[in-house]
């Protein structure tokens, strides 16, 4: 069931937006050569307890999981794709850094998600992250009353495939509110004009996932959680948490 939130609920959730904002800053700030990733997970951690938020991510278990998740942030490094599990790697000059966090604060949830080079930035790695957040911002961009749900996955379609892209086939964003995933969801290609009428109070996490070698399939790693591309190419995956108003969309986890 779709649940329209009220502009109290929104405010709410902007709290929670900001305070996911923050703790993928503290993360990106660990995201230097030689640091562990672990280190990353554990500054986004802090920035949660300061703020008095609980992680939506740490102990997470979808049907499909073989265990909880363990951290309170994803980290996925240059092949993987999205849900890595932040662990005792040492990011190398030149290593492509996807970061995911989540947040609920009263009772009310934000997700969001960025993309950073760690050290010297590779041409093509900043092509594929400025490709991605083109598609997320022309994704925000559609989040408006009397558009489709289909608008915004054309939106990022369009982008991502106009540059040569995959786009991991079966993912996308969500409708999140009380709880991280809730409907509906939101397919990272598709058609304009159609699926669900946008309407005020609807709030959506859209995230754009591009990979470089331009396939859509990909592969779950060995822990059950993470997804790698098949041929070794590249990823970028950003998010934002997005109220569509009737003055238009709202982005909740700007800082």
């Amino acid at each position: 069931m779709v649940e329209l939130k009220s502009e109290a609920a929104i405010q709410a959730m902007r709290e929670a937006g900001r305070i996911v904002a923050r703790a993928l800053a503290a993360a990106r700030d660990q995201a230097v050569v030689g640091s562990c990733l672990r280190d990353l997970d554990q500054a986004a951690a802090d920035e949660l307890g300061r703020s008095g938020a609980r992680s939506t991510f740490l102990g997470y278990q979808p049907s499909w999981a073989p265990r909880p998740f363990p951290a309170v942030t994803c980290v996925s490094v240059n092949d993987v794709i999205v849900h890595g599990i932040p662990g005792d790697y040492r990011p190398r000059d030149g290593d492509l850094v996807s970061i995911d966090c989540g947040a609920e604060l009263e009772g009310w949830t934000a997700d969001a998600a960025i993309s950073v080079t760690v050290g010297r930035s590779r041409p093509d790695d900043h092509r594929l992250i400025a490709t991605a957040e083109e598609a997320l911002a022309g994704a925000i961009a559609e989040a408006r009353p009397g558009k489709r749900l289909g608008d915004i996955s054309a939106a990022i379609g369009r982008i991502g495939r106009a540059a040569g892209f995959g786009i991991p086939r079966g993912f996308g964003g969500h409708g999140i509110g009380r709880v991280m995933h809730e409907d509906p969801h939101v397919p990272n290609d598709g058609r304009a004009g159609r699926g669900l009428m946008l309407r005020p109070g609807l709030v959506l996490a859209l995230e754009p996932m591009l990979t470089a070698g331009g396939r859509d399939e990909y592969t779950t790693m060995p822990d059950g959680w993470a997804l790698r591309t098949v041929d070794g190419g590249r990823a970028a995956h950003v998010e934002h948490t997005v109220a569509v108003t009737s003055s238009g969309p709202m982005v909740l986890t700007r800082p």
